[in-house]
């Protein structure tokens, strides 16, 4: 019983949340790959989100007539369009915002999500801070440490460490912009990070208060293709770029839907009520040693000093926290509890679903 509890609490959201900073790697190169034939990213907003609602609606409607559910509030519903119009808005920001100036600025600055969300957390008391507690020292210092090591991966290139025999195109050079503003790309991608921490912590309101994932997922991706639609209808006025082909184009948006936002979304929504917010932002500086790593297996990159050295890094600050975090959890700790991970009786809600 104590191995499967703890399989259930630490391996498999562990394991989750790696899969899911991997499938968001591919995706970036599928999309990048669809913007070359001419799919612009509104578009790509609208598909993936109305493709997400479909695929999460027969899991939503198995959940609330598998579960008994409390009725559904205003409360609930108003925190919804407030999620949908962050998630919109982050997506807008974050193309726009590489639009201006690179992905190597972007990828920097996504390294702030872990420290937006841990602040958040806190001003929210969705997170306990005391500094004379070990565990909170941990999880300051991990955190810190981790998003370090990140930027060390982006600033720091170093000696080549193995070096492929055929030159390839990496992942920066694929989504590099021509057209370059990197200020205003700057104050942009920092928005976009920030809404994205806002809407962890809202996300996770939400979940504690309406435990049905998979149905809040189908509601927020359907608010989103709501909001989105009339938006980029109106900016986008070309019709002939809502067209979609049978190539690169609708594949990108296929995985996009299925595997970005629906199974993306309703894994983060998961650990969210399981570990809570600060748990999940801090897997986004590991998307970075992730992509470094994929660059060498499938695109042929060359692996740089400086990425191993970040990767271990990152790897350290995450231990440190997780060590702070399950040192919080058994409390060793005396005087200090984390309200952000739910009690152990709330943990079979998606038992079903995700086995």
């Amino acid at each position: 019983m104590g191995k499967t509890r703890y399989c259930y609490r630490e391996v498999l959201p562990f394991t989750a949340m790696v899969t899911v900073e991997c499938t968001n790697v591919g995706l970036s190169t599928l999309f990048k790959a669809a913007t070359l034939r001419g799919l612009s990213y509104r578009v790509f907003i609208v598909y993936t989100f109305a493709i997400a609602t479909v695929a999460l609606l027969p899991f939503a409607l198995l959940s609330r007539w598998k579960t008994q559910l409390p009725p559904f509030s205003v409360s609930v519903l108003w925190k919804l369009c407030l999620l949908a119009i962050l998630g919109f808005s982050a997506q807008m920001l974050g193309f726009k915002g590489i639009e201006y100036s690179s992905p190597t600025l972007s990828s920097a600055i996504s390294n702030l999500t872990p420290a937006f969300t841990f602040a958040l957390a806190i001003l929210f008391r969705m997170e306990k801070l005391v500094l004379r507690s070990a565990s909170s020292q941990a999880k300051i210092l991990g955190t810190i440490v981790s998003i370090s090591g990140a930027l060390v991966v982006v600033l720091y290139k170093g000696p080549a460490v193995i070096r492929t025999g055929s030159p390839s195109i990496s992942l920066d050079q694929l989504l590099s912009s021509s057209d370059s503003n990197w200020a205003l790309g700057g104050l942009l991608l920092t928005a976009d990070y920030l809404i994205l921490s806002i809407w962890y912590i809202v996300q996770a309101k939400i979940v504690e208060e309406y435990p049905a994932k998979p149905l809040i997922v189908c509601l927020y991706s359907l608010c989103v293709t709501i909001i989105s639609a009339p938006v980029c209808l109106l900016t986008e006025s070309d019709s002939s770029v809502w067209k979609l082909r049978a190539d690169i184009t609708l594949i990108a948006i296929l995985y996009s839907g299925v595997i970005g936002s629906s199974f993306g979304t309703v894994v983060h929504t998961w650990g969210l009520h399981l570990k809570g917010p600060v748990y999940v932002a801090l897997f986004r500086p590991l998307s970075i040693g992730i992509a470094a790593i994929m660059g060498v297996i499938f695109l042929g990159d060359t692996l740089y000093l400086g990425s191993v050295i970040g990767a271990i890094v990152i790897s350290v600050g995450f231990y440190v926290v997780m060590w702070g975090k399950a040192k919080e959890e058994i409390g060793e700790d005396i005087g200090v509890s984390s309200l952000e991970s739910p009690s152990t009786q709330n943990a079979p809600l998606l038992r079903g679903y995700v086995s």
